[in-house]
Protein backbone atom coordinates (compact mmCIF):
# COMPACT_ATOMS: atom_id res chain seq x y z
CA UNK A 1 0.00 0.00 0.00
CA UNK A 2 2.72 2.55 0.41
CA UNK A 3 4.66 1.69 -2.73
CA UNK A 4 1.04 2.52 -4.32
CA UNK A 5 0.40 5.73 -2.25
CA UNK A 6 3.82 6.49 -3.48
CA UNK A 7 3.28 5.92 -7.11
CA UNK A 8 0.47 7.50 -7.43
CA UNK A 9 1.91 10.94 -5.31
CA UNK A 10 5.10 10.54 -7.97
CA UNK A 11 2.27 10.48 -11.26
CA UNK A 12 0.84 13.39 -9.74
CA UNK A 13 4.08 15.39 -9.28
CA UNK A 14 5.01 14.72 -12.78
CA UNK A 15 1.54 15.61 -14.13
CA UNK A 16 1.65 19.05 -12.45
CA UNK A 17 5.11 19.74 -14.13
CA UNK A 18 4.23 19.58 -16.87
CA UNK A 19 1.37 21.63 -16.49
CA UNK A 20 4.19 24.00 -15.08
CA UNK A 21 6.76 23.55 -17.65
CA UNK A 22 5.22 26.23 -20.29
CA UNK A 23 5.75 26.13 -23.98
CA UNK A 24 8.74 24.43 -25.93
CA UNK A 25 10.74 26.38 -28.31
CA UNK A 26 8.82 25.03 -31.15
CA UNK A 27 5.62 26.33 -29.78
CA UNK A 28 7.46 29.77 -29.46
CA UNK A 29 8.32 29.96 -33.39
CA UNK A 30 5.14 28.59 -34.30
CA UNK A 31 2.87 31.33 -32.07
CA UNK A 32 5.37 34.31 -33.73
CA UNK A 33 5.39 33.07 -37.20
CA UNK A 34 0.93 32.70 -37.09
CA UNK A 35 1.23 36.11 -35.18
CA UNK A 36 3.83 37.74 -38.05
CA UNK A 37 1.61 36.26 -40.83
CA UNK A 38 -1.86 37.74 -39.46
CA UNK A 39 -0.44 41.20 -39.16
CA UNK A 40 1.30 40.97 -42.42
CA UNK A 41 -2.11 40.29 -43.87
CA UNK A 42 -3.84 43.06 -42.14
CA UNK A 43 -0.81 45.82 -42.99
CA UNK A 44 -1.13 44.89 -46.57
CA UNK A 45 -4.80 44.81 -46.36
CA UNK A 46 -4.93 48.39 -44.81
CA UNK A 47 -2.40 49.59 -47.69
CA UNK A 48 -4.44 48.59 -49.94
CA UNK A 49 -7.80 49.73 -48.58
CA UNK A 50 -5.47 53.86 -48.18
CA UNK A 51 -4.59 53.31 -51.80
CA UNK A 52 -8.30 52.53 -53.26
CA UNK A 53 -9.07 55.91 -51.53
CA UNK A 54 -6.30 57.40 -53.49
CA UNK A 55 -7.99 55.89 -56.62
CA UNK A 56 -11.49 56.85 -56.02
CA UNK A 57 -10.55 60.29 -55.74
CA UNK A 58 -8.97 60.82 -58.85
CA UNK A 59 -11.75 59.30 -60.55
CA UNK A 60 -13.78 61.72 -58.96
CA UNK A 61 -12.24 64.79 -59.90
CA UNK A 62 -12.14 62.75 -63.79
CA UNK A 63 -15.68 62.56 -63.29
CA UNK A 64 -15.90 66.11 -62.38
CA UNK A 65 -14.23 66.87 -65.32
CA UNK A 66 -16.63 65.18 -67.43
CA UNK A 67 -19.75 66.93 -65.74
CA UNK A 68 -18.03 70.55 -66.00
CA UNK A 69 -17.06 70.25 -69.75
CA UNK A 70 -20.86 69.04 -70.56
CA UNK A 71 -22.33 71.75 -68.13
CA UNK A 72 -20.61 74.63 -69.91
CA UNK A 73 -22.51 73.11 -73.09
CA UNK A 74 -25.90 73.10 -71.57
CA UNK A 75 -25.99 76.20 -69.92
CA UNK A 76 -23.92 78.36 -72.45
CA UNK A 77 -21.47 79.83 -70.06
CA UNK A 78 -18.34 79.30 -68.92
CA UNK A 79 -17.95 77.06 -65.90
CA UNK A 80 -14.44 75.99 -63.93
CA UNK A 81 -13.81 73.85 -61.37
CA UNK A 82 -12.03 74.76 -58.13
CA UNK A 83 -9.57 72.68 -56.53
CA UNK A 84 -9.36 74.12 -53.02
CA UNK A 85 -5.82 72.73 -51.47
CA UNK A 86 -6.87 73.63 -47.66
CA UNK A 87 -10.16 72.50 -47.70
CA UNK A 88 -9.71 69.48 -49.92
CA UNK A 89 -12.44 70.10 -51.88
CA UNK A 90 -13.23 70.00 -56.18
CA UNK A 91 -15.81 72.64 -56.54
CA UNK A 92 -17.77 73.35 -60.00
CA UNK A 93 -18.54 76.49 -59.80
CA UNK A 94 -20.84 78.60 -62.96
CA UNK A 95 -19.43 82.18 -64.48
CA UNK A 96 -21.61 85.12 -64.41
CA UNK A 97 -20.13 86.71 -68.34
CA UNK A 98 -17.27 85.60 -70.73
CA UNK A 99 -14.23 85.16 -69.56
CA UNK A 100 -11.31 85.89 -71.58
CA UNK A 101 -8.67 83.58 -70.13
CA UNK A 102 -5.10 85.89 -68.49
CA UNK A 103 -2.54 83.80 -68.82
CA UNK A 104 -0.86 85.94 -66.41
CA UNK A 105 -3.15 85.66 -64.08
CA UNK A 106 -3.97 83.60 -60.92
CA UNK A 107 -6.96 83.35 -61.62
CA UNK A 108 -7.18 83.36 -65.65
CA UNK A 109 -8.94 86.40 -65.39
CA UNK A 110 -11.82 86.25 -62.86
CA UNK A 111 -12.70 88.32 -60.02
CA UNK A 112 -10.59 87.22 -56.69
CA UNK A 113 -12.07 85.26 -54.24
CA UNK A 114 -9.53 84.55 -51.60
CA UNK A 115 -7.90 87.20 -49.82
CA UNK A 116 -4.64 85.87 -51.68
CA UNK A 117 -6.04 86.27 -54.96
CA UNK A 118 -7.22 90.14 -53.79
CA UNK A 119 -4.03 90.64 -52.78
CA UNK A 120 -2.07 90.02 -55.90
CA UNK A 121 -4.94 91.67 -58.03
CA UNK A 122 -4.19 94.82 -56.49
CA UNK A 123 -0.68 94.35 -57.22
CA UNK A 124 -0.84 93.42 -60.54
CA UNK A 125 -3.22 96.77 -61.30
CA UNK A 126 -0.28 99.12 -60.00
CA UNK A 127 2.20 97.69 -62.20
CA UNK A 128 -0.67 97.21 -65.20
CA UNK A 129 -1.93 100.78 -66.13
CA UNK A 130 -5.23 101.49 -68.17
CA UNK A 131 -8.66 100.59 -68.33
CA UNK A 132 -9.27 96.68 -67.52
CA UNK A 133 -12.30 94.74 -68.60
CA UNK A 134 -15.02 93.81 -65.59
CA UNK A 135 -13.41 90.31 -64.32
CA UNK A 136 -16.83 87.75 -64.01
CA UNK A 137 -17.87 86.39 -61.12
CA UNK A 138 -18.11 82.57 -60.45
CA UNK A 139 -20.28 80.74 -57.92
CA UNK A 140 -20.79 77.30 -56.64
CA UNK A 141 -23.24 75.50 -58.67
CA UNK A 142 -24.42 71.64 -58.94
CA UNK A 143 -24.98 69.55 -61.95
CA UNK A 144 -26.34 66.07 -62.79
CA UNK A 145 -23.10 63.94 -62.18
CA UNK A 146 -21.93 66.56 -59.27
CA UNK A 147 -24.06 67.00 -56.44
CA UNK A 148 -22.69 68.05 -53.28
CA UNK A 149 -24.11 66.90 -49.75
CA UNK A 150 -26.11 69.02 -47.53
CA UNK A 151 -24.30 72.23 -47.33
CA UNK A 152 -20.80 71.83 -48.74
CA UNK A 153 -20.37 73.77 -52.08
CA UNK A 154 -17.62 70.68 -53.38
CA UNK A 155 -16.77 66.95 -53.24
CA UNK A 156 -14.23 66.55 -50.42
CA UNK A 157 -11.31 64.11 -51.23
CA UNK A 158 -11.27 60.75 -49.57
CA UNK A 159 -9.59 60.76 -46.32
CA UNK A 160 -5.90 60.85 -46.14
CA UNK A 161 -5.83 62.07 -49.95
CA UNK A 162 -4.84 66.17 -50.71
CA UNK A 163 -3.30 67.61 -53.53
CA UNK A 164 -0.14 67.66 -54.41
CA UNK A 165 0.31 69.95 -57.73
CA UNK A 166 -2.48 71.30 -60.13
CA UNK A 167 -1.06 72.63 -63.51
CA UNK A 168 -3.32 73.95 -66.31
CA UNK A 169 -2.61 76.22 -69.23
CA UNK A 170 -3.70 79.31 -68.23
CA UNK A 171 -0.70 79.35 -65.45
CA UNK A 172 2.55 79.92 -65.84
CA UNK A 173 3.64 77.96 -63.03
CA UNK A 174 1.63 74.60 -61.50
CA UNK A 175 0.07 75.49 -58.15
CA UNK A 176 0.68 73.79 -54.67
CA UNK A 177 -1.23 75.56 -52.31
CA UNK A 178 -4.19 77.97 -51.60
CA UNK A 179 -6.90 77.24 -54.90
CA UNK A 180 -5.99 76.28 -58.38
CA UNK A 181 -8.79 76.60 -61.33
CA UNK A 182 -9.57 74.98 -64.60
CA UNK A 183 -11.84 76.72 -67.11
CA UNK A 184 -14.42 75.09 -69.94
CA UNK A 185 -16.24 77.13 -72.29
CA UNK A 186 -19.73 77.07 -74.21
CA UNK A 187 -19.01 75.12 -77.75
CA UNK A 188 -16.64 72.06 -76.27
CA UNK A 189 -13.71 73.29 -75.04
CA UNK A 190 -11.21 73.22 -71.72
CA UNK A 191 -7.43 74.03 -70.83
CA UNK A 192 -4.68 71.07 -71.13
CA UNK A 193 -3.74 70.03 -67.07
CA UNK A 194 -2.49 67.56 -65.16
CA UNK A 195 -3.70 67.43 -61.27
CA UNK A 196 -1.77 65.38 -59.17
CA UNK A 197 -3.19 63.85 -55.78
CA UNK A 198 -1.15 62.69 -53.60
CA UNK A 199 -1.70 59.59 -49.83
CA UNK A 200 -0.61 60.85 -46.66
CA UNK A 201 2.12 63.03 -46.18
CA UNK A 202 3.87 64.03 -50.08
CA UNK A 203 7.83 64.06 -48.07
CA UNK A 204 7.16 60.91 -47.66
CA UNK A 205 4.77 59.28 -50.38
CA UNK A 206 5.98 56.59 -52.60
CA UNK A 207 6.44 58.38 -56.03
CA UNK A 208 4.50 54.41 -57.95
CA UNK A 209 2.20 53.92 -55.14
CA UNK A 210 1.25 57.02 -53.47
CA UNK A 211 0.70 59.57 -56.13
CA UNK A 212 -1.69 59.99 -59.31
CA UNK A 213 -2.06 62.17 -62.24
CA UNK A 214 -5.70 63.01 -63.60
CA UNK A 215 -4.36 64.68 -67.24
CA UNK A 216 -6.72 66.63 -69.47
CA UNK A 217 -7.27 66.90 -73.13
CA UNK A 218 -7.87 70.44 -73.79
CA UNK A 219 -10.22 70.21 -76.94
CA UNK A 220 -12.15 66.78 -75.86
CA UNK A 221 -11.98 66.88 -72.22
CA UNK A 222 -10.70 64.11 -72.48
CA UNK A 223 -8.73 62.53 -68.72
CA UNK A 224 -6.23 59.72 -68.52
CA UNK A 225 -5.58 58.90 -65.04
CA UNK A 226 -1.69 58.05 -64.54
CA UNK A 227 0.33 56.40 -61.73
CA UNK A 228 3.05 58.65 -59.89
CA UNK A 229 3.93 62.17 -61.11
CA UNK A 230 3.06 63.15 -64.65
CA UNK A 231 4.15 66.50 -65.31
CA UNK A 232 1.72 68.46 -68.26
CA UNK A 233 3.04 69.19 -71.65
CA UNK A 234 3.71 72.58 -72.29
CA UNK A 235 3.17 73.10 -76.09
CA UNK A 236 5.87 75.20 -77.39
CA UNK A 237 3.80 77.17 -80.23
CA UNK A 238 0.52 77.54 -81.33
CA UNK A 239 0.80 74.49 -84.33
CA UNK A 240 1.58 72.23 -81.06
CA UNK A 241 -1.40 73.70 -78.96
CA UNK A 242 -4.00 72.98 -82.37
CA UNK A 243 -6.61 70.31 -82.70
CA UNK A 244 -4.24 68.17 -85.20
CA UNK A 245 -1.98 67.52 -82.50
CA UNK A 246 -4.67 67.40 -79.12
CA UNK A 247 -3.49 64.26 -77.19
CA UNK A 248 -4.08 66.11 -73.77
CA UNK A 249 -1.33 64.03 -72.31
Amino acid sequence: MPRASASLVTCHASARSRGRRGMTLVEVLITLAIMTLVTGTAVVGLGTLRRARLRQSSVMIASAVRVAYGHANAIGKPVRLVFDFEQRMVILEEGAGQLSVDKKDKTGGAAAATDIEQKAMEEAERIVKGPRAPRPSFTPTKAFGFEPQGEKPGKDLADGVRFLSIDTSHQEEPIEEDRAYLYFWPGGQTERAAIQVVLGNPAEADPERDIMTVLVSPLTGKTSLQKGRVEMQRPRDESEESEASDSGF
